[in-house]
């Protein structure tokens, strides 16, 4: 007999009784999906034959448990059931990285698995604590409250340090609220993290000393693991208003990390995360782009708008938009941030869409305009600003 010695008294009493819970979009016909279900109760969580466990808590309270299991009404290709399943606190460990591992663990592996929604609950609080500043904070910060907020990003790759100081400072003088650097600026010899840090930081300072404004300039802080936090931290020194990183290539648990030491806005960039949302497995747009980096601390979450140079589709996005909204146990909300080849004449279009709250991202169109920079931010500004709500 296996597990003779096994204490199940000891194990329900570290056992509090909270639950957070996970809803899955399974394909195929109903046997299937339910077979799949099931398989997932264990797969991410005991990962053992069931009828092999000891009785007691470990198949009573530590196996997921189906909550709900229903027909899909998306309009998704083929059939498909949404299986609501519910975890143990306890298995996350307290840790955000083993609260992923549940989520989508191994089933990650598995084909016909999607995860549809993410309710973190009430016992992960501590643990899952969302943005620091969110909506109302970066909103504070930057003392606007009556527009949707524009962001521009330093490019391309290859300029000088001083060249991308000299754009950041252009920037800040039109009135552009947020200057990122591109999601692909690194320590890359031609303008270096700290060199290209310090002059951006210092040029929009001297921009706002001028014009009385609190444009924020925030450095893209992705990087090998031992030097992220440091990185993010010397930003902040230097004089930089917030941070960025890729969390699909740092990790989720990286963003949370900053978002807990760096003490400035967190913004989150969609880089290396698209392989999980633009199929039907994986995880979906709003999970990915919305709660889960939201859970991690992201006051801003940069994704690809639709009718721009990337596939996902309008509703997609006001998915995301919506998941950074949402009621999510107190947490703050994020500012949603559409992107990617966005140009003026889709402002309007952006607003009605997705409303006041939004972080209106254009880059290179604003370099497609005609005329000079600071004019074309200008004009940026006013387009965002003269939209009804």
């Amino acid at each position: 007999m296996f597990f003779q010695g096994y204490d199940d008294v000891k194990t329900r009493r570290l056992i509090g009784g909270e639950r957070f819970t996970v809803t899955y979009r399974l394909s195929g016909d109903e046997k299937t999906a339910g077979a799949a279900a099931r398989d997932i109760c264990a797969e991410q969580t005991v990962e053992f034959p069931v009828p092999c466990l000891p009785p007691g808590a470990i198949p009573g309270e530590l196996l997921g448990r189906i909550e709900s299991f229903t027909r899909d009404g998306a309009d998704s290709p083929g059939e498909s059931w949404l299986a609501r399943i519910s975890y143990a606190a306890e298995t996350a460990a307290g840790e955000f990285t083993q609260f992923l591992n549940v989520v989508f663990g191994n089933i990650s592996i598995k084909r016909g698995i999607q995860v549809a929604a993410v309710d973190p609950g009430k016992a992960l609080g501590d643990l899952l604590k969302g943005p620091r500043f969110g909506v109302s904070g970066l909103r504070e910060l930057l003392g606007v409250q009556d527009r949707p907020l524009v962001f521009s990003a330093i490019k391309p790759m290859g300029l000088s340090a001083g060249d991308m100081a000299e754009l950041a400072g252009s920037f800040a003088l039109g009135g552009v609220d947020l200057i990122k650097d591109d999601h692909g600026l690194s320590n890359q010899v031609f303008a270096p993290f700290e060199e290209r840090v310090k002059r951006c930081a210092a040029a929009v300072a001297d921009a706002n000393a001028k014009t009385g404004g609190k444009t924020l300039y925030l450095p893209n802080v992705s990087a090998p693991q031992e030097q992220l936090l440091e990185r993010a931290l010397r930003a902040r020194e230097w004089g930089a208003g917030g941070v960025f990183l890729n969390p699909g290539l740092t990790g989720i648990d990286a963003l949370r990390a900053v978002t807990d030491r760096a003490g400035i806005p967190v913004f989150a960039h969609p880089a290396f995360l698209g392989s999980y949302a633009v199929n039907p497995d994986g995880i979906s747009c709003a999970v990915i782009f919305g709660t889960l980096l939201r859970l991690a601390g992201a006051d801003a979450v940069i994704f690809p708008n639709y009718g721009g140079r990337f596939p996902l589709s309008k509703g997609e996005c006001l998915s995301i938009a919506a998941a950074c909204r949402a009621e999510l146990g107190g947490r703050r909300r994020s500012f949603p941030c559409p992107a990617g080849g966005m140009e003026l004449d889709k402002i309007a279009d952006m607003i009605a869409g997705y409303g006041k709250d939004t972080l209106i991202l254009i880059g290179g169109g604003l370099f497609t305009m005609g005329g000079d920079l600071l004019s074309n931010c200008r004009r940026f500004l006013d387009e965002a600003a003269r939209q009804e709500f």
